[in-house]
């Protein structure tokens, strides 16, 4: 029977992962971040043992990381067999964390210009 060597987040980074779902970041994308976070140069294989994610999830959430130009990856050259892909976040945490604020910033205006329409259609109709 093969041993599994799952590697389980602290209470800190467990409080990260439920703060970043909370702005809206799907929960796999949140477990993936802590995982970069504290650990640069990371292999996609390494990040799906450390966030206990399938291969797919991981594929599918650094993609989405690298569209919004997050993290950076490049494949490593290894001596045999088949290069990995390593990840790097490609720009300071704090900067991130921006991105994330400015969508947040945006969305609440985005539902507080709805509203506004709303009250004009109530002010007439009513």
């Amino acid at each position: 029977m093969r041993e599994e060597n799952v590697q389980y987040f602290t209470e800190a980074e467990e409080e990260i992962i439920r703060l970043l779902t909370a702005t809206g970041m799907k929960k796999n994308a949140a477990k993936a971040m802590v995982v970069v976070m504290k650990t640069p140069g990371i292999t996609s294989r390494a990040i799906e043992r450390e966030a206990d994610l399938r291969q797919p999830d991981v594929s599918i959430v650094m993609n989405y990381f690298g569209k919004r130009g997050w993290i950076t990856s490049h494949e490593s050259l290894p001596g045999k067999g088949r290069p990995a892909i390593v990840y790097d976040l490609a720009k300071p945490l704090a900067e991130i964390m921006m991105d994330i604020e400015e969508e947040q910033k945006a969305r609440v205006d985005e539902q507080l210009a709805r509203i506004g329409k709303l009250r004009g259609f109530v002010k007439k109709e009513f």
